[in-house]
Protein backbone atom coordinates (compact mmCIF):
# COMPACT_ATOMS: atom_id res chain seq x y z
CA UNK A 1 0.00 0.00 0.00
CA UNK A 2 2.82 2.62 0.79
CA UNK A 3 4.46 1.43 -2.70
CA UNK A 4 0.99 2.35 -4.20
CA UNK A 5 0.86 5.96 -2.23
CA UNK A 6 4.89 6.91 -3.23
CA UNK A 7 3.72 5.69 -7.18
CA UNK A 8 0.99 7.61 -7.13
CA UNK A 9 3.16 10.98 -5.51
CA UNK A 10 5.65 10.56 -8.38
CA UNK A 11 3.33 10.50 -10.48
CA UNK A 12 1.64 13.22 -9.62
CA UNK A 13 4.83 15.54 -9.81
CA UNK A 14 5.60 13.15 -12.86
CA UNK A 15 2.14 15.73 -13.97
CA UNK A 16 2.91 18.72 -12.91
CA UNK A 17 6.35 18.74 -14.55
CA UNK A 18 4.47 17.81 -17.61
CA UNK A 19 1.58 20.41 -17.02
CA UNK A 20 4.27 23.13 -16.39
CA UNK A 21 5.94 22.41 -19.24
CA UNK A 22 2.94 22.49 -21.72
CA UNK A 23 1.45 25.20 -20.18
CA UNK A 24 3.76 28.70 -20.49
CA UNK A 25 1.25 30.40 -17.56
CA UNK A 26 2.52 27.22 -14.91
CA UNK A 27 6.10 27.34 -13.43
CA UNK A 28 7.34 25.41 -10.83
CA UNK A 29 10.71 26.74 -10.16
CA UNK A 30 13.73 24.45 -9.15
CA UNK A 31 14.44 20.82 -9.84
CA UNK A 32 12.63 17.64 -9.31
CA UNK A 33 12.91 18.44 -5.66
CA UNK A 34 10.55 21.35 -6.24
CA UNK A 35 8.04 19.11 -8.38
CA UNK A 36 7.95 16.37 -5.48
CA UNK A 37 7.38 19.10 -2.70
CA UNK A 38 4.87 20.46 -4.96
CA UNK A 39 2.70 17.70 -5.82
CA UNK A 40 3.07 16.43 -1.42
CA UNK A 41 1.34 19.96 -0.77
CA UNK A 42 -1.45 19.46 -3.61
CA UNK A 43 -2.18 15.93 -2.04
CA UNK A 44 -2.59 17.42 1.03
CA UNK A 45 -4.74 20.10 -0.08
CA UNK A 46 -6.52 18.25 -2.59
CA UNK A 47 -7.40 15.19 0.72
CA UNK A 48 -8.87 18.38 2.87
CA UNK A 49 -9.96 21.07 1.17
CA UNK A 50 -10.95 19.49 -1.87
CA UNK A 51 -13.14 16.58 -0.14
CA UNK A 52 -15.02 19.48 1.22
CA UNK A 53 -15.39 21.17 -1.76
CA UNK A 54 -16.69 18.17 -3.53
CA UNK A 55 -19.14 17.21 -0.75
CA UNK A 56 -20.42 20.85 -0.78
CA UNK A 57 -20.47 21.46 -5.14
CA UNK A 58 -21.93 18.09 -5.55
CA UNK A 59 -25.29 18.96 -6.68
CA UNK A 60 -23.25 21.84 -9.09
CA UNK A 61 -20.81 18.66 -10.28
CA UNK A 62 -24.33 16.28 -10.93
CA UNK A 63 -26.15 19.08 -13.32
CA UNK A 64 -22.95 20.02 -15.18
CA UNK A 65 -21.88 15.58 -15.79
CA UNK A 66 -19.02 16.53 -13.74
CA UNK A 67 -17.15 19.30 -15.67
CA UNK A 68 -17.39 21.35 -12.07
CA UNK A 69 -14.50 19.49 -10.78
CA UNK A 70 -12.30 21.24 -13.54
CA UNK A 71 -12.99 24.36 -11.58
CA UNK A 72 -12.63 22.80 -7.91
CA UNK A 73 -9.51 21.57 -9.21
CA UNK A 74 -8.21 24.68 -10.31
CA UNK A 75 -9.37 26.25 -7.29
CA UNK A 76 -6.83 23.59 -5.28
CA UNK A 77 -4.45 24.37 -7.86
CA UNK A 78 -4.88 27.92 -6.90
CA UNK A 79 -4.30 27.03 -3.03
CA UNK A 80 -1.32 25.29 -3.70
CA UNK A 81 0.29 28.31 -5.36
CA UNK A 82 -0.42 30.31 -2.59
CA UNK A 83 0.78 28.09 -0.24
CA UNK A 84 3.91 27.54 -1.56
CA UNK A 85 6.41 29.88 -3.32
CA UNK A 86 7.69 27.32 -5.98
CA UNK A 87 4.81 26.84 -7.85
CA UNK A 88 3.43 29.65 -9.90
CA UNK A 89 -0.23 30.32 -11.34
CA UNK A 90 -0.35 33.67 -13.44
CA UNK A 91 -4.24 33.68 -14.04
CA UNK A 92 -7.27 31.99 -12.19
CA UNK A 93 -9.56 31.43 -15.15
CA UNK A 94 -7.48 30.43 -18.08
CA UNK A 95 -4.06 29.12 -16.46
CA UNK A 96 -5.45 27.29 -13.22
CA UNK A 97 -8.44 25.55 -15.67
CA UNK A 98 -6.31 24.57 -18.16
CA UNK A 99 -3.21 23.54 -16.06
CA UNK A 100 -6.57 21.00 -14.42
CA UNK A 101 -7.67 20.20 -17.10
CA UNK A 102 -4.12 18.86 -18.52
CA UNK A 103 -3.21 17.26 -15.36
CA UNK A 104 -6.23 15.46 -15.42
CA UNK A 105 -5.21 13.67 -18.88
CA UNK A 106 -1.81 13.68 -17.90
CA UNK A 107 -2.44 11.93 -14.93
CA UNK A 108 -5.26 9.40 -16.36
CA UNK A 109 -2.38 8.39 -18.69
CA UNK A 110 0.35 7.78 -16.40
CA UNK A 111 -1.89 5.87 -14.36
CA UNK A 112 -3.27 3.64 -17.41
CA UNK A 113 0.42 3.29 -18.33
CA UNK A 114 1.89 2.24 -14.85
CA UNK A 115 -1.32 -0.15 -14.01
CA UNK A 116 -0.97 -1.71 -17.90
CA UNK A 117 3.17 -2.31 -16.38
CA UNK A 118 2.26 -3.67 -12.72
CA UNK A 119 -0.15 -5.77 -14.16
CA UNK A 120 2.38 -7.06 -17.03
CA UNK A 121 4.73 -7.63 -14.36
CA UNK A 122 2.94 -9.13 -12.27
CA UNK A 123 1.73 -11.45 -14.64
CA UNK A 124 5.34 -13.16 -16.03
CA UNK A 125 6.93 -13.69 -12.13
Amino acid sequence: MFVGVLISWALLALAFAVTSWLLSGMDVSGGAGSYILVSAIFGIVNAVVGTLLRLLTLPLTVVTLGLFLFVINAVLLSITDALTDRLTIDSFFWTAIWASIIMAIVSMVLHVITGALMRGRGATS
